[in-house]
């Protein structure tokens, strides 16, 4: 006999219901209808966070305390190499020079590595002469296992991973979780409909185990001319939307081994290290750590790639319409070029006219 459409709709989502409570470990328990919003008044939100400390810096304001901050940059920039060197400082309480990390505890960290395997990270700390680094007893790897099948409790792969990394935080017992990098989380972040969910897969991993959280992406292919923007991470720009902080490490195109950090986006205080004021950064080898070491500051338009012919030829204008006695920025509109570049140049001229009128020997 067929049964009622309406009775069949209720048939259907009682169903629905039932998975979901099973795949949340919930099957048996009593819905006691808890409400998704806490309302109060604003006072009261105020009273609550009042005297509370600030968050604590763990890579200078790059990125603090219980954050879900992105890093991203072109293939083969180094950035596994900042991470594990930003999560190797935190388990011993160490910091990145010359970057605060003001957690006054060593903090257990987890590195869910999704791109090299075990040997291809061994290497990578290993000198011949000096052996093994020997790392801290609470920084955790976890790898991908290509032999796992998606279990028959999970729905979708999506949510094998978040079960899986979930179980992983609770055996470390992490207060940090680094993830390399974020396409494996997904199948797809190239749409908002896409990014959404993961991002909120992430924040909600954030809250459930206090968490400070940094994820690795990829940026496509981009025009070297032009500074880092947030329109440079792969995929949708939901990702950003929804972190907390977010950073990128450039190619610098002064020297081939020279990358440079940019803030993108913070919300815990202003932006300290815009197109003004980039970080630039070196790897070494010391001794059997692989680690970027502190090379200065700069513009950025310093780093990006210019034709010399061009370079020459601003050089040039700037020089004449400084002489005109026009002011830096209006240099900087009348030529199309970033207020710090002018500024740098015009520096760099005053420079040399005073060398071409010092006396002699002096």
């Amino acid at each position: 006999m067929e049964r009622h459409p309406y009775i069949e709709s209720i048939r259907r989502e009682t169903a629905a219901f039932t998975d979901r409570k099973i795949k949340a470990g919930q099957f048996g328990k009593v819905f006691m209808g808890i409400e998704l919003l806490t309302t109060r008044k604003v006072n009261d939100w105020m009273k609550q966070e009042y005297g509370k400390p600030p968050a604590r810096m763990l890579f200078g304001s790059f990125w603090f305390e219980h954050e879900l901050c992105i890093m991203f940059a072109d293939t083969n920039l180094g950035k596994s190499i900042l991470a594990v060197q930003m999560g190797a400082n935190l388990t011993i309480g160490n910091t990145v020079e010359p970057f605060y990390n003001t957690s006054t505890e060593p903090l257990p960290v987890l590195y869910v590595d999704f791109e090299l395997s075990a040997k291809q990270f061994e290497s990578r700390y290993h000198h011949q002469q000096w052996g093994s680094h020997l790392f801290s007893d609470i920084f955790y790897r976890a790898e991908f296992n290509p032999e796992a099948d998606d279990p028959v409790m999970y729905a979708s792969y999506e949510k094998y991973v978040e079960e899986s990394v979930s179980r992983a935080i609770q055996q470390t017992k992490a207060k940090v979780l680094i993830i390399d990098n974020i396409t494996y989380m997904r199948r797809g972040t190239e749409k908002a409909s896409e990014a959404q969910p993961l991002m909120k897969m992430l924040k909600a991993l954030k809250i459930k185990y206090k968490l400070s959280v940094l994820v690795l992406a990829h940026t496509p292919k981009r025009d070297n001319r032009k500074p880092l923007t947030a329109n440079d991470l792969q995929g949708s720009k939901m990702l950003i939307n929804f972190a907390d902080s977010a950073f990128a490490i450039g190619q610098s195109h002064q020297d081939p081994c020279l990358r440079y950090l940019k803030q993108i986006k913070q919300r815990n205080q202003q932006v300290q290290y815009g197109e003004d004021n980039v970080v630039l950064i070196r790897a070494e080898h010391d001794y059997t750590f692989l680690e970027y070491k502190f090379a200065g500051y700069a513009a950025e338009y310093e780093h990006l790639h210019h034709q010399n012919a061009n370079r020459q030829a601003d050089i040039q204008q700037i020089r004449q319409l400084h002489r005109q006695g026009l002011s830096l920025r209006k240099i900087a509109i009348e030529l199309g070029l970033h207020f710090s570049a002018v500024h740098r140049a015009v520096k760099k001229i005053k420079a040399e006219a005073k060398d071409d009128t010092a006396e002699p020997g002096v």
